[in-house]
């Protein structure tokens, strides 16, 4: 059974294809950039857990997608826009988790891997020690279980 690595393998894919991602990690949401070399944006994968559903595996998956906030030392008075880059980089961020989406819906792999339900994305902003903004796209997906009873 290869399953764990064929939904990692397959996201790993997609995110680096993305224009807006450089790095693609996975593991608990301690892992994120712990080695602090990470080239920005990042794409963070997490299996939350995975539950047999007699003949399907559901893997409950949560992607983070994030980018450091760039903050400019010129002051502003617009207080909708700031003086930082957080809109831009929640507006590419969960553009990169919607490409996800549509290749898991729609992809090669729409026959394998089935999106069960509407994933929800949810934003962040000053989360981990660096200044990171983006996103936590949380959604299951259903995968045959091909095991045999033998």
């Amino acid at each position: 059974m290869s399953k764990v690595y064929e939904v990692l393998t397959t996201l790993k894919t997609q995110l680096e294809a993305d224009d807006f991602v450089n790095t693609v990690s996975q593991g608990s949401i301690d892992d994120i950039d712990n080695i602090k070399q990470t080239m920005f944006p990042l794409s963070h994968i997490m299996i939350n857990q995975a539950t047999i559903e007699g003949s399907v595996w559901r893997y409950s998956i949560t992607i983070f997608c994030m980018d450091i906030v760039d903050k400019s030392p010129i002051s502003t008075t617009d207080e909708f826009v700031g003086n930082d880059n957080e809109m831009d980089v929640l507006n590419t961020q969960l553009a990169v988790f919607n490409r996800v989406h549509e290749v898991l819906v729609r992809g090669a792999n729409a026959g394998t891997f089935q999106m069960d339900g509407n994933p929800t994305c949810e934003p962040f902003t000053e989360r981990f020690e660096n200044y990171l903004a983006g996103w936590a796209c949380t959604f299951d997906l259903l995968i045959p279980n091909d095991m045999s009873k033998c």
